[in-house]
């Protein structure tokens, strides 16, 4: 019935097709009145698909599909994006109508069976991810660390030994970063996200050698530049390596946003797009207010994004303002709250959302969404001046930016360590 439903073009083909699938089976069609309630639901979800001339093969096949049949068609992935009990649309998909949506992940298994919903179009990485990859044990992640490894050896070693050790182990991890991404690009038909080594995020000039190094291997391995953004760290020099690398055609992403002050130097310099985290500002509101909770709109972090997204938008920036990293406003014991920022900032540019979270919002219904960012409004809005920052102009305001200055040594922190674990993987593979 799920094939039958998801390949209709007419009625007529959905009875041809349904009466082809059960004519060897005691179950037949009948179009009398006492016609199953089990077959009622499949002419329905038939009639929809009739009408809309869509198909969303996963959400449908779970709506009419009898429980009592344990049937591996109708398993887990497919009725984690649908609801047994009605055929209106989800959260997840009223969201995508809204907001380009992009998976926070490494898994394959998990960010395919997401494209399939065909509302993911990107997906992210970062260095956690990477290094997962390298000790998770999976055949595929463990092909993908050897190769890395063994290109490292043969571009930067000869038969005495390897001249500079660290430069090989850096390579090894660029490599399994971008072996990571092409598998991942194989599964999106949007952008990959692929992260500049966070040691050196305050290093201007080795952030653009190693993301010029990093769009090399993808071009060689046949994904086009096009399709993959360089994540810089949002320190003054990871934002200048953009302005860099932007004009020669490599498209970045500005990670670990905090502030106004890094999203506007990120704007002013042509960064593709920023990724700025209000769960993370929201983390450090809490501490400083000593509050829990805060009602979504007036959540720090939420107000941090839409203030970014305003001033884009007013001065006419084409910066993407895609942000990750989610909280509960209203506090972890709120039923629905882990989407609290994410519904609150629905129609900004894009999103990147962890699996979680995707699945929370498909097992919620569409009404829950509204639109709460819009281009013209919230550029109506804005206060903020178009104020050219310079290196010192930014500096003298980053020394102010409490929030800032903390969360980002804080996640470069993070990240470093992960990068440092991942160093010591590939050291063991050699």
């Amino acid at each position: 019935f799920a094939k039958a439903a998801c390949t209709v073009r007419s009625p007529d083909h959905f009875f041809a097709s349904v009466t082809t699938l059960h004519s060897s089976k005691t179950h037949t069609l009948r179009t009398n009145s006492d016609m199953s309630s089990h077959y009622n639901k499949c002419l329905a979800v038939a009639a929809l698909a009739v009408a809309s001339s869509t198909c969303r093969h996963d959400a449908f096949a779970f709506a009419f599909a009898p429980r009592s049949i344990n049937n591996p068609q109708f398993g887990s992935t497919m009725s984690r994006f649908s609801s047994s009990s009605s055929l209106r649309a989800s959260a997840l998909e009223e969201l995508s109508k809204l907001t380009t949506l992009s998976i926070d992940s490494g898994d394959f298994d998990i960010i395919e069976s997401f494209a399939k919903t065909n509302l993911i179009t990107d997906a992210t990485t970062n260095p956690l991810f990477v290094s997962q990859a390298g000790s998770n044990g999976d055949k595929r992640y463990e092909a993908m660390v050897e190769e890395a490894v063994s290109y490292a050896k043969i571009e930067s070693c000869n038969l005495e030994g390897c001249d500079n050790v660290e430069d090989t182990i850096d390579l090894a991890i660029d490599r399994l970063s971008v072996n990571l991404g092409v598998e991942i690009s194989k599964l999106v038909p949007g952008k990959v996200s692929t992260e500049v080594d966070i040691r050196l995020s305050y290093d201007t000039e080795k952030s653009v050698e190693r993301a010029r190094r990093i769009i090399a291997m993808y071009e060689k391995l046949g994904v086009d530049r096009k399709r993959v953004l360089i994540k810089l760290a949002g320190t003054w020099e990871g934002i200048q390596a953009a302005a860099i690398l932007e004009k020669e055609g490599i498209e970045c992403n500005i990670t670990l946003v905090f502030s106004f002050l890094q999203a506007a130097a990120a704007a002013q310099a042509g960064a593709y797009l920023i990724s700025p985290f209000p769960g993370r500002i929201l983390d450090w509101h809490k501490v400083k207010s000593g509050r829990d909770s805060y009602s979504p709109g007036a959540d720090p972090g939420v107000v941090a994004v839409k203030r970014m997204y305003a001033y884009f938008r007013k001065y006419g920036y084409k910066t993407i303002c895609m942000p990750a990293s989610w909280r509960p406003s209203r506090g972890f014991d709120v039923e629905g709250a882990e989407v609290d920022e994410i519904l609150a900032l629905a129609g900004v540019d894009e999103m990147t959302i962890p699996p979680n979270l995707l699945e929370k919002l498909a097992s919620m219904d569409a009404s829950v969404v509204n639109k709460n960012c819009d281009a013209e409004a919230d550029a109506a809005v804005c206060t903020d001046p178009d104020f050219r920052l310079t290196k010192e102009s930014f500096e003298s305001y980053w020394n102010t930016d409490g929030c800032g200055k903390d969360k980002l040594e804080e996640g470069i922190n993070a990240f470093t360590a992960e990068t440092e674990k991942l160093s010591q993987i590939i050291i063991g593979k050699f």
